[in-house]
């Protein structure tokens, strides 16, 4: 590490696996439903899509935002889509996935669950993930954008005058 560093990997970092998360946010309550699986395909989003059909209310409209990873605009996910009429898929802009507020708890795990943790393999770090959910809807509550238009706007034009 050199002067101003506050953290850094070692060169004999080793990473002994990855893993996908799935992750619906309730904007109501601030719960999570999650799911782990170890790719990220259309395959794996079906069957999340199916776990939140299971796990929410059959009567309530589901709108989904997703972010314009080719998984969520496959032929049969547009086709599971269309049979279940409940599901609505938005996507936001390439490149601005921060203005969803699931980016906001992935952050926030990121931060608190997995960032700087040593784990000797995948199940454990799905273990960790798994119990900061459960530990997160336990206490959830949701999030509100404290930031109005207005002040959005006036900050844009100050960065303007000063570029």
């Amino acid at each position: 590490m050199g002067l101003g560093y506050v953290e850094g990997v070692t060169h004999d970092y080793y990473r002994h696996g990855t893993t996908t998360l799935f992750a619906a946010l309730d904007i109501v309550d601030g719960g999570v439903i999650s799911q782990g699986k170890p790719r990220h395909r259309h395959q794996e989003f079906l069957s999340f899509l199916k776990h939140l059909e299971a796990n929410m209310p059959a009567d309530l409209e589901l709108h989904l935002i997703a972010d314009n990873y080719p998984t969520h605009k496959h032929p049969k996910v547009r086709a599971w889509l269309a049979s279940h009429p409940r599901f609505h898929l938005h996507f936001t802009p390439t490149y601005s996935s921060w203005l969803n507020q699931i980016e906001r708890w992935f952050a926030l795990i990121t931060q608190q669950a997995i960032r700087r943790g040593s784990f000797r393999n995948v199940r454990e770090l799905v273990g960790k993930i798994d119990a900061y959910v459960a530990h997160y809807n336990a206490h959830k509550r949701p999030f509100v954008w404290t930031a109005t238009a207005d002040s959005i706007f006036n900050k844009l034009q100050r960065i303007c005058k000063t570029y």
